[in-house]
């Protein structure tokens, strides 16, 4: 069998060796730097200390007579109901977690 020689790299090439490790260095950094980050907010997420979710309750809650809801949304930790009762506007919030009432806001027409 005949042996090949191993040549020195010329000085272009060896910058070009360079230059390619140098990138291959940076990309694995910068990968592991995403799992890492990806590890932590998974992490925190499952160990934060907030308690299980709340558990699915079902609550009913009275409606003035003649009262209808207008529209509903979640703002924060509220859950948020606008009614109209008889041409009044009112809005009710919730807490999102006990469904318990919050607070009350009554709009009325100025005589």
């Amino acid at each position: 069998m005949t042996d090949t020689a191993v040549t020195e790299p010329t000085p272009e090439q060896a910058a070009l060796i360079a230059r390619v490790r140098r990138m291959m260095l940076i990309a694995g950094l910068t990968s592991a730097l995403a799992v890492a980050v990806v590890l932590t907010a998974i992490g925190y997420r499952l160990y934060r200390g907030e308690g299980s979710p709340a558990s699915v309750t079902d609550v009913a809650a009275a409606l003035p007579k003649g009262a209808r809801i207008v529209s509903t949304g979640v703002a924060g930790d509220r859950l948020v109901v606008t009614l109209d009762i008889g041409g009044a506007t009112e809005i009710r919030t919730f807490d999102t977690k006990t469904l318990k009432p919050a607070g009350r806001l009554t709009f009325v027409s100025e005589p």
